[in-house]
């Protein structure tokens, strides 16, 4: 396949700016490149304006975030994207107002985490969480993982408040050694309850990243730019009509 005809990723960005570079930075790292032109033609609307998610699903007074998320993928799809991304776990609350918005394939980052823990740990059967309080609202990851006998562990009101302002102070751009040792305080809770690994479910975190965690993670955006990837540069093995299948990382792979 030459360069020319490979397959262009548009993205649904801003939820958080931060999030979006890195999930950009991720893909770089990982395509193997020689020169400008081996790397992966990604279309990006890094758009913050999006209607808050924390305002809509955990208050439960805010803005639909649907119909503005689902004009981006039009916008994406009109400007030559062949697939859509969404870098935010929460936002795939939103998913099928996207995926009815458009033709092209919307790949979903909830399923190929979840695919990536069955994979990788099979014999796990509680997964910890690092993740807003929307994603447990939600039930995002639970009604999957619900279907494969396992159970998530959540920490306790205090280090759950503790990791929600985590994540405030990196939307806010206030990545400090502080907050390192408080998310490794979070994840050390988690240890404590039995739990083995965990799934950095927000990619705030992940653009926080942690390569010295205690316990062994699974970091979604990893799992989404690692997909990406895979699906641009071999896309007879991982074709779009499907789901691009379970990329194998195990350990902490915040990398």
């Amino acid at each position: 396949m030459t360069q020319k005809n490979e397959k262009v990723a548009g993205i649904i960005g801003g939820m958080g700016p931060e999030a979006t570079v890195d999930l950009m930075q991720r893909i770089i790292r990982l395509t193997p490149a020689m020169d400008d032109k081996d790397h992966i033609r990604c279309i990006v609307d890094n758009n913050p304006k999006v209607p808050s998610r924390i305002k809509a699903i955990i208050e439960g007074n805010g803005e639909d975030p649907g119909p503005v998320m689902a004009d981006m993928g039009r916008r994406l799809e009109a400007w030559g994207a062949d697939f859509l991304v969404i870098p935010c776990n929460t936002a795939h609350f939103y998913y099928d107002a996207v995926q009815e918005a458009v033709k092209i394939p919307v790949i979903n980052m909830i399923d190929l985490v979840v695919n990536q823990v069955k994979a990788d740990f099979a014999r796990e059967t509680h997964i910890g969480m690092l993740a807003s309080p929307a994603v447990a609202i939600t039930k995002l990851y639970t009604r999957r993982f619900d279907t494969l006998g396992m159970t998530e562990v959540w920490p306790d009101k205090e280090h759950q408040d503790r990791l929600f302002n985590i994540i405030r102070q990196v939307k806010a751009g206030g990545i400090t050694l502080d907050l390192h040792r408080q998310y490794a305080q979070v994840c050390d809770h988690l240890k404590d309850q039995g739990v083995g690994v965990a799934i950095v479910a927000c990619t705030e975190l992940s653009a926080l990243g942690g390569n010295d965690l205690p316990l062994d993670t699974i970091d979604a955006s990893q799992v989404l730019a690692e997909a990406i990837v895979r699906m641009v540069k071999h896309p007879s093995e991982y074709p779009l009509t499907g789901h691009p299948g379970s990329s194998r990382i195990s350990g902490n792979n915040n990398r």
